[in-house]
Order: structure tokens, then sequence, then C-alpha cells
């Protein structure tokens, strides 16, 4: 059972990637507060939980009963996040902020918890692939609440960085802040890009 925990925990760590969202969550929730921060956090990872919980479980099931295939949601996952880091390279969201806050006395912060945050970004294509996978390979209750107990761990790794990312990039200052906003937002359009190659190569056998 150990050596399953283990196998399930890496597999969704490095998926998932908690110390690489971190920081594309501290570039998202520019201009928020710490507790908005702290709760868009929790927020997201309780969500991201629930979302590959019900792959865990019903995914094959849902996918086939719908006619979709996993190739699409890495083409669609990576478009939308292809126009988040858009946004965040051109700093069109700082913009919107600054409108917001002319139109009413305080400054309406943004909500990324749900997208692009537990999705796409946490509960993605490949976390739900892998999530699907390792129930596959689990054998009987015993086994799977071994996976499911891995999923948690990771997910809650994954809420503490998210939750600490913030103050540490807002200590930095401004314009430090803007480059790495913007630097970030440049990564994460080549995560996109490679969201979309992936569908696409599976979609098309390439």
């Amino acid at each position: 059972m150990e050596q399953l925990f283990l196998s399930a925990f890496i597999t969704l760590f490095v998926v998932i990637d908690p110390p690489g969202c971190a920081p594309i969550y501290a570039g998202l929730t520019k201009g928020a507060t710490t507790a908005e921060r702290r709760i868009m956090a929790i927020r997201a990872s309780i969500i991201a939980f629930v979302i590959l919980l019900v792959f865990a479980l019903f995914g094959q099931d849902l996918l086939s009963a719908l006619h979709i295939e996993l190739d699409s949601f890495r083409i669609a996952g990576g478009l939308m996040l292809f126009w988040i880091a858009w946004e965040m390279v051109f700093e069109k969201r700082t913009q919107r902020r600054e409108e917001r806050a002319e139109r009413a006395a305080r400054e309406h912060v943004e909500d990324v918890s749900v997208f692009p945050m537990a999705m796409p970004m946490l509960a993605g294509p490949g976390a739900i692939a892998a999530i699907m996978l390792l129930m596959n390979e689990a054998v009987g209750l015993e086994q799977s609440l071994v996976v499911m107990g891995a999923l948690v761990s990771v997910l809650l790794i994954t809420m503490i960085a998210l939750i600490a990312a913030g103050p540490l990039i807002k200590l930095l200052g401004e314009r430090v802040e803007a480059v790495i906003t913007r630097l970030l937002g440049v990564l994460l359009a080549a995560l996109a890009a490679q969201y979309v190659i992936d569908g696409l190569r599976g979609s098309f056998g390439v």
C-alpha cells in the first residue's frame, strides 16, 4: 500500500505541479488582498478535488455518454489558457481592474478560483487522465482509497503553495511583480500551446 501511495502521489504531484501553479496563481490574483487570495486558493483546491473525484469514479462512463474524447479537453483547455496568458502579458487584466475602480468605491477582484485555477490548471486534462488511470489500476476499495489519499495530499500541498505565493510576490514590489506576471504569462502561453499540440496529436494520431 505504501508503494501504491508513493506512486500515485508522485504521479499526481508531477501532473498537477504545485510549485509551477503557485507563481501563475500569484500573477492571476494581482491586486487581490491576502484574505481574497487565501479564499480563492482554498476554493480552487476544493473544486479541483470534486472535479477529479467525479472523473475518478465516473470518468470513463461520463466521457463515453457525452461522446467526448480526452484530447478535446486538452485543446479546449489550451485555448482558454492562452487567452488568459495573452491578458497577463499585455496587462489587460490590470486595465479592467482600473476601469472597475473608477466605477466603484471598491475594486472588485476577479475570482479565478473556478477558471482557470480549478479547471483547467489543477484539474486539467493531464490530472484527469492520471486519476482515471490510477483508479483503473487500483484493485478493490482499499487501493482506491489509497489513491484518493494521495490526491488529497497533493491538493493540500497545492493549496498551501497557492496561499504562500501571493504574499511572497507582493513583497517584491509592483515593478518586479509586473515583470514576473508578464514572464509567467509567456510560460502559461507555452503551456497552453502544449495542451493544444498534445490534443491535436492525440486526435489525429500524429
